[in-house]
């Protein structure tokens, strides 16, 4: 419903604050348990699923069929290691994270994957192969394949709880509030009972797009139990910047949400009394380019890359080892801040585009997106993909060129100053493709490429085999200016294990849970300092599954 009413009051046994994929799991389980639920969305109906539906759909899984066809040993014990050598949990306020954490690992080796496959869900079969790490077995990343795309990517996570939310809805048991915006949690002698917010103008905003926030009412609701997914904070710069460890956060950076990620409730609920940690920790990507066919305010699109290009700074120097692409998106973040720009670089040719470049997001995979077998067959045929050739003949940020020379001219033009030098650029390439020609060599970024390709998906459809990039039969060369772009919060609200916020000092604040992003996805940031990756979707459906049936369980009777 949306409404024009001034002082709307109602009342549910169950209210969730945000109609992303975290707050559709929390009501389809109190739905399921008897409850009433009203669901408060300052969206209109148009973006129903928040950010899950702009998902590429990906799942951290451990030890499925999927990863046992393609002859990959996975294990509880050896995720749970990545796990906590990736979160390095190092502070008081990690107690129920590292609980969180290993709960997570659990279920996502034991009743994840069935759960998900009685509600309709079903999986694309070639495993991915994401955050590789690259240090020793202690460090960060995933030591095999973990990543498993939805078929149907996020619509198709999003289907089977929006098919339970509309199956409340019919029976009366669930209503649906667009363009109520909360701002205020009412307490009673420190439980809270309900929520108090704005009624916002009707809008017809597409998804995604940004919508008004005109205030033409007020409301009210009571419940026995609030549960809070109101998101993260990507889509406000300012709290990004805030938030940022140091403050030193970069001059320009991409959107890679929607304008409604805001993060305002947050502050709400910690002024109520809920415990918010880990605000400094955050999960941003150092790959973003910018959309040509923008859906919100600064859009960005991030590159999920092969390993062979090569990733230089600013002033066309490699990174380090081991930050190739897709190895340590944190570790490379990292290091591009102390560079004293903004930007980075990939540099690659023809033949590794059309096999490993990828574009993060639903909108982006219309094949996987649409379930269409004719189109995804399409991705084995020469060329790259439909997206990336838009965005190689149309993103501003990509450039081509026959020679590395022309190439590094291109780069200094595009942003408008002499960082590259043009001859040097050719002579890291030529160095690069020396060590091709030796057939064996020292370059530890091609010996990863060598490594990767022993893996069937990896050989099948992502990595190309080393070659010489400045060959002509590889070419033209391209470069793609690469920038940050703002993603997921991992700190939020601190929950114990049943979902419950907690309070400064580890006491439930009655009547009040959280999942998904405002919880950090569970326990005030269950991925510590970096994520393994499929892990965010996966968090929302674990952190909303347990408060939404923890919540119908405290309001029984």
């Amino acid at each position: 419903m949306e409404s024009d009413e001034v002082g709307t009051q109602f009342h549910a046994d169950v209210v969730v604050v945000g109609a992303g994929l975290s707050g559709l799991v929390c009501a389809a389980e109190a739905y399921n348990a008897g409850r009433s639920v009203l669901i408060l969305d300052q969206e209109p109906e148009a973006s129903l699923g928040g950010q899950a539906h702009w998902s590429f759909g990906g799942l951290f899984l451990v030890d499925s069929p999927e990863q046992r066809r393609l002859g990959v040993k996975d294990s509880a014990e050896l995720a749970l290691g990545d796990w906590m050598g990736s979160a390095a949990f190092d502070r008081p306020e990690d107690f129920w994270a590292r609980q969180w954490a290993e709960s997570y690992v659990n279920f996502a080796a034991g009743e994840k994957r069935s759960w998900l496959h009685a509600l309709g869900v079903r999986f694309f079969p070639l495993v991915q192969w994401a955050e590789r790490g690259g240090y020793d077995a202690q460090g960060h990343g995933n030591s095999v394949p973990r990543f498993h795309v939805v078929w149907g990517t996020g619509p198709g996570i999003l289907e089977p709880f929006l098919a339970k939310v509309a199956e409340g809805v019919a029976a009366g048991r669930i209503q649906l509030a667009f363009r109520h915006r909360a701002t205020e949690l009412m307490l009673d002698g420190g439980a809270v009972t309900g929520v108090r917010g704005q009624v916002l103008a009707p809008s017809r905003s597409p998804r995604g797009v940004a919508s008004s926030r005109e205030v033409v009412g007020d409301f009210t609701v009571s419940g026995a139990a609030v549960i809070v997914t109101s998101g993260g904070i990507g889509a406000n710069h300012d709290m990004v910047r805030q938030q940022w460890p140091g403050h030193k956060s970069p001059k320009f950076m991409l959107t890679g949400v929607p304008a409604s990620v805001d993060g305002d409730f947050q502050q709400a609920v910690a002024s109520a009394g809920g415990n918010l940690v880990n605000t400094d920790r955050m999960w941003h990507y150092p790959e973003g380019i910018h959309n040509p066919d923008p859906v919100w305010p600064n859009h960005g699109i991030r590159i999920l890359s092969g390993p062979s290009p090569l990733w230089l700074d600013a002033t066309g120097h490699r990174l380090p080892v081991p930050l190739f692409p897709g190895f340590d998106s944190l570790g490379t973040l990292r290091h591009l801040g102390t560079t004293g720009h903004d930007h980075s670089w990939f540099v690659l040719n023809q033949t590794i585009i059309n096999k490993e470049f990828a574009l993060s997001g639903s909108e982006q995979n219309p094949d996987l997106t649409g379930r269409d077998v004719k189109l995804l067959a399409k991705r084995a045929l020469p060329g790259a993909t439909g997206p990336v050739q838009n965005f190689l003949h149309h993103g501003v940020d990509f450039l081509q060129a026959v020679t590395a020379q022309e190439l590094g001219t291109k780069m200094n033009a595009l942003v408008g100053e002499d960082l590259i030098d043009p001859q040097g650029l050719f002579e890291t390439l030529a160095a690069r493709d020396r060590q091709v020609h030796s057939g064996l060599g020292k370059d530890t970024q091609l010996n990863a490429i060598r490594e990767a390709r022993r893996f069937a998906t990896d050989k099948l459809i992502r990595v190309v085999p080393p070659h010489a990039m400045m060959a002509p039969e590889h070419g033209p060369l391209i470069a793609v200016r690469l920038s940050t772009l703002t993603r997921k919060s991992l700190g939020g609200l601190q929950t114990d294990l049943a979902g419950r916020v907690l309070n400064s000092d580890g006491v439930p604040v009655a009547g009040l849970y959280a999942a998904g992003e405002a919880a950090g996805f569970g326990g005030g940031g269950l991925h510590g300092y970096r994520s393994l990756e499929g892990t965010f979707l996966g968090g929302c459906l674990f952190s909303g599954r347990t408060a939404g049936r923890q919540a119908a369980s405290d309001t029984a009777g």
